[in-house]
């Protein structure tokens, strides 16, 4: 059972509640200290206060990911959020040259997008509009070397070039089909493409958001 909570206990609750809420994301010790006016020292005292009652709890003992918990010791509704790193651009027109590095990272509901190692990906390009896929999207993908008929993948070909495609395998090659009649096929030897992943989802940006 959970112990009630002193006031200086319940104000970081709160700030901890209210910042994930916002955010999607728990604050470092560091910021909490600033918004509260406290010292880095008494941020983390009390945290491992709330940890001992039952209130919080984080991975590992110096993990800076906070877990706020409900009463039965479970994950709290507020923090269904996880961070997804987006890892450079990818195109929806002409492929693109795939940069590695990660840009930044984006908050996405857990409860949507499960599974691990999730990555993000820019859109350039508009061959993918019929699946709903815009110029300036991010698209969610699920890390995969292998896709069935019809699915919507990110694909490099020849080692370099990154693509968002519809996949299509026959006897001899692979068809990467745009979802834009302006666009034509892209037919690759099996050599040719790696797929990198299944897109799961579409993250709207806020440069597309003042488009429409």
């Amino acid at each position: 059972m959970q112990k009630r909570l002193t006031s200086k206990q319940q104000r970081l609750l709160d700030y901890l509640r209210g910042k994930i809420a916002a955010e999607g994301t728990s604050p470092s010790l560091r910021q909490a200290a600033a918004d509260l006016g406290i010292s880095h020292t008494a941020v983390a005292q009390t945290l491992k206060v709330l940890e001992e009652k039952g209130f919080a709890g984080r991975q590992g003992r110096y993990g800076r990911n906070i877990y706020l918990l409900n009463r039965p010791g479970l994950s709290a509704g507020i923090q269904r959020f996880r961070e997804v790193p987006v890892i450079g651009r990818i195109t929806a027109g002409l492929p693109m040259y795939a940069q590695q590095e990660w840009e930044e990272t984006i908050v996405v509901d857990a409860d949507l997008y499960k599974g691990t190692s999730l990555f993000a990906l820019r859109v350039r390009g508009d061959s993918m509009t019929g699946a709903g896929i815009l110029h300036g999207d991010l698209a969610i993908c699920r890390p995969r070397q292998f896709a069935s008929d019809g699915e919507i993948v990110a694909a490099l070909i020849d080692s370099e070039e990154a693509t968002v495609k519809r996949f299509f395998a026959r006897s001899d090659h692979i068809l990467l089909k745009p979802d834009n009649p302006a666009y034509e096929l892209i037919r690759c030897s099996f050599d040719q493409v790696l797929v990198q992943g299944k897109v799961i989802g579409i993250q709207r940006g806020p440069e597309v958001m003042q488009r429409l």
